[in-house]
């Protein structure tokens, strides 16, 4: 049945699961027989998300369809290319990836989700992932980072969850010292774009000590004192977690670090001189790479 919809088992049993569109009967063994009328619904669904309708949605009109087909006569589906006509911004030759990456989000099919980002990844690298695929494919089914548990969760939480297995996997290592000290803001604990910061910084050469979201200030002054980093970024995705006290509280001996306070969260509002505001994950991983080597900055004679 899974091969002859083109979706992984996982995905029919957590549809039959959350919205009841499972099969009508079982053997005595406990198999799943799928009579003629599973097989629509199931098809109606599987249709209606390739489509661009939110998997409760796709579901509802399942239901409903299979229940009176005549309703079908009176249904406007949208164009195949729906979804991806609304992502944002995208470059040549970046839609064909984004609306396969749609689809498979949008029928939480987590294996074809997880194939996608690895093979683009390979590809094309962490940054372009990050800015020209993930971002406007959460765009596209109407999701946010800035507060990704707002609306869509079930979809957020499967982009998010692959999002992090593959560029943890794709994070190539680094020799020697790591100069970078990493950490997401007290109470922060949106932690994704630390994971991409780093694998972004290792495609270039930087090794970073990563210590994780939600970082207590204590113990990011408590490491940055027994580290030596030349760069402390502290990431907070929401101005709730943006407390520049955290910053200051670093300690200043000499060499003294370069202060970054990065993610949407912060404004330059109230950020003592030392400390520079880098509001997404390109800018941080672009000055942290200027600051480490400051030659790249000179003109060039």
């Amino acid at each position: 049945m899974a091969r002859r919809l083109g979706v992984a088992p996982a995905t029919l049993r957590t549809w039959d699961r959350r919205y009841g569109l499972g099969p009508s009967g079982r053997t005595t063994g406990r198999h799943r027989r799928y009579a003629p009328a599973d097989l629509a619904r199931l098809e109606l669904m599987r249709r209606a998300l390739l489509n661009g309708a939110a998997p409760a949605e796709a579901a509802e009109y399942a239901l409903r369809v299979s229940a009176d087909p005549a309703a079908l006569a009176d249904l406007e589906l949208p164009d195949p290319d729906a979804v991806a006509a609304r992502v944002r911004g995208g470059p040549p030759g970046g839609g064909p990836r984004v609306r396969e990456l749609v689809r498979a989000v949008l029928a939480m099919d987590d294996a074809a989700v997880t194939a996608a980002l690895a093979a683009a990844l390979v590809d094309r690298g962490v940054l372009w992932v990050w800015d020209e695929l993930v971002g406007p494919v959460l765009a596209a089914v109407g999701v946010g980072w800035t507060h990704p548990a707002d609306a869509g969760t079930e979809v957020a939480h499967l982009l998010t969850e692959c999002v992090l297995t593959e560029v943890v996997r794709a994070t190539p290592p680094v020799r020697g010292p790591a100069r970078v000290l990493l950490c997401g803001a007290p109470g922060e604990r949106y932690g994704l774009p630390l994971y991409v910061v780093r694998a972004a910084l290792a495609e270039r050469g930087v090794a970073v000590r990563l210590l994780g979201a939600a970082l207590p200030a204590p113990a990011l002054a408590a490491a940055a004192g027994r580290t030596g980093p030349a760069v402390v970024a502290v990431w907070a995705q929401a101005a709730a977690h943006a407390d520049p006290a955290v910053l200051r509280a670093v300690p200043t001996a000499r060499p003294r670090p370069r202060l970054l306070a990065c993610g949407p969260g912060w404004t330059a509002a109230g950020l003592s001189t030392r400390v520079e505001h880098l509001p997404d994950v390109g800018d941080t991983v672009g000055r942290i790479v200027s600051v480490l080597t400051p030659a790249a900055d000179s003109p060039r004679e």
